[in-house]
């Protein structure tokens, strides 16, 4: 029978998590992440020593890199195992997995959401190609990230004369998620949160696996006046906790943006960027966009995209989309990565991730840390840190074409223009074009099989991946092949036809 949810302290609420349940928290960053619950968690772990042993399922990275989020939960005891999509914002328990102090896997964003639906419905799990010659495919390393992790969550299987990767279900004791406001009967609605996120499979995957689902709000109301305003229904909510200001800002960089949730008058405007090298590359990327286009821009670099688009007056000619949700409008960066100002729409997150994966995207602009000669891309290890694939294996894989984007050194590197020329000041310390990369991320050999066009920006060269690997295609006015793109990659390109960079993108 349906019991009452129950209005209550965060103590109170977390008190009732046991040791060793699997725990599912819903957040991006740090919107839609419960704060006050994980915080008040953390709290009752280190004052009583409970729970314990607990595996935490995540599926966007959810922190601010320093002490919120996912970082609270970071402590010997606490944490057994972490399924997560990203972990570059938790450093804490990154640190923990490097560490093997935890058992510890990366899967891609993507799966991880739709796979709150699957273990809702008590179904197996996801079946799907995103992640197949990568490092989360059990061919390499099945998603582990340290010794301590043994366990093949991943495996490979064929169904009707394909080979697939079956991302298997997990049983879910408690759901952790947000909210802006609850009703006598526990019914959740959103319209203050910038995302509708994944707490409706999140809290569905709970439930029917005899769990809880605690529900971090703002406010309380009596009712609910329309019924469609309800993200997830009361009959799904055991506890509500009704969180103070600080613990629910609408993302860990603001407390309350309205454009994050409503639509602006006028047209969108981004500020402008300052000239250098990242307006470079924002320039020749945002070249490879078509009018009509559907758009997604990664974070970092690929952010600067938007920002010459803007200042080109051509932001309304295709629609931007972030993988939390947002269509349209333009997407926020930092630590409000996830939103978008002005959007046109928001949608749920695993249906973003259905749309991505079955081809929605017409181009996708992404970064890159190291690439290899085969057009393979690492994002997710470098520099004794772990970041995570995040969406970035869903996007990539699926996206008609893809441009990487990237400064072709890293480490100091300093540039000046002068007449449509570029010079470069100083170089970077680190090469990007290497013969071996630390994690494969993207695969190259599998993309020229999807028939994928993949570009490769940078501030002073433009490559294509071709079935003979890396090809030069543009070389920018006033860089020396020879001295200052050959001889600074680890492998040797094909190069034959060329031609130089615009002029104009190297003009302040």
């Amino acid at each position: 029978m349906r019991a009452k949810s129950e209005i209550t302290s965060a103590e109170t609420a977390i008190s009732e998590i046991p040791s060793g349940a699997t725990v599912a928290i819903g957040g991006f960053v740090g919107a839609g992440h419960p704060e006050l619950l994980t915080a008040t968690l953390e709290k009752y772990f280190l004052e009583h020593q409970s729970p314990r042993d607990l595996t935490l399922l995540y599926a966007a990275g959810q922190g601010d890199a320093k002490e919120r989020g996912l970082n609270h939960l970071a402590h010997e005891g606490l944490v057994k195992r972490v399924i997560g999509g990203h972990w570059n914002l938790a450093p804490k328990m990154g640190k923990l997995a490097l560490d093997n102090k935890i058992e510890a896997y990366n899967f891609p964003q993507g799966v991880v959401c739709e796979l709150f639906r699957e273990i809702a419905a008590r179904r197996p799990g996801v079946f799907t190609k995103v992640g197949m010659e990568s490092f989360i495919d059990p061919k390499h390393a099945g998603g582990k990230m340290n010794e301590s992790t043994t366990e093949n969550l991943i495996e490979r299987v064929t169904l009707g004369g394909e080979e697939w990767l079956w991302y298997k279900s997990v049983s879910i004791h408690v759901a952790l998620i947000r909210a802006t406001r609850a009703d006598k009967k526990g019914n959740l609605t959103m319209e203050r949160e910038a995302l509708i996120g994944d707490g409706l499979p999140i809290a569905q995957a709970a439930k029917n696996n005899g769990g809880i689902v605690i529900a971090q709000v703002e406010s309380l109301c009596d009712e609910i006046s329309d019924p469609k305003d309800v993200r997830v229904p009361g009959i799904l909510v055991d506890y509500i906790v009704v969180s103070d200001a600080h613990h629910h800002e609408q993302t860990f960089a603001e407390s309350y943006n309205e454009n994050y949730v409503s639509r602006c008058e006028g047209n969108l405007c981004v500020p402008p960027m300052d000239f250098s090298e990242r307006k470079i590359i924002g320039r020749r990327a945002s070249r490879e966009i078509q009018r009509g286009e559907i758009v997604n821009l990664g974070i970092g670099l690929p952010e600067s995209v938007a920002a010459v688009a803007s200042e080109e007056g051509k932001l309304d000619d295709f629609t931007l989309t972030v993988e939390a949700g947002p269509i349209g409008g333009v997407p926020a960066g930092g630590l409000s990565f996830g939103c978008s100002t002005c959007p046109e729409a928001i949608i749920d997150q695993p249906s973003m991730f259905d749309y991505y994966d079955g081809g929605g995207l017409d181009i996708a602009v992404l970064g890159a840390v190291e690439i290899d000669a085969q057009g393979s891309v690492n994002v997710s290890s470098f520099a004794g840190r772990f970041a995570g694939v995040g969406g970035f294996l869903n996007i990539s894989s699926n996206a008609r074409r893809v441009v990487f984007c990237c400064t072709f050194t890293a480490g100091g590197l300093k540039v000046q223009t002068q007449d449509g020329k570029i010079e470069i000041v100083q170089e970077g310390k680190h090469g990007k074009f290497v013969n071996e990369i630390g994690q494969v991320c993207f695969h190259g050999p599998s993309a020229l099989q999807r028939g994928q066009k993949v570009l490769f920006v940078t501030e002073r060269a433009v490559f294509e991946l071709t079935q003979r690997g890396l090809e030069l295609r543009e070389l920018a006015p006033g860089i020396d092949l020879q001295t200052q793109v050959l001889d600074l990659m680890e492998f040797k390109p094909v190069v034959e036809n060329y031609q130089n960079m615009d002029s104009v993108i190297f003009r302040d």
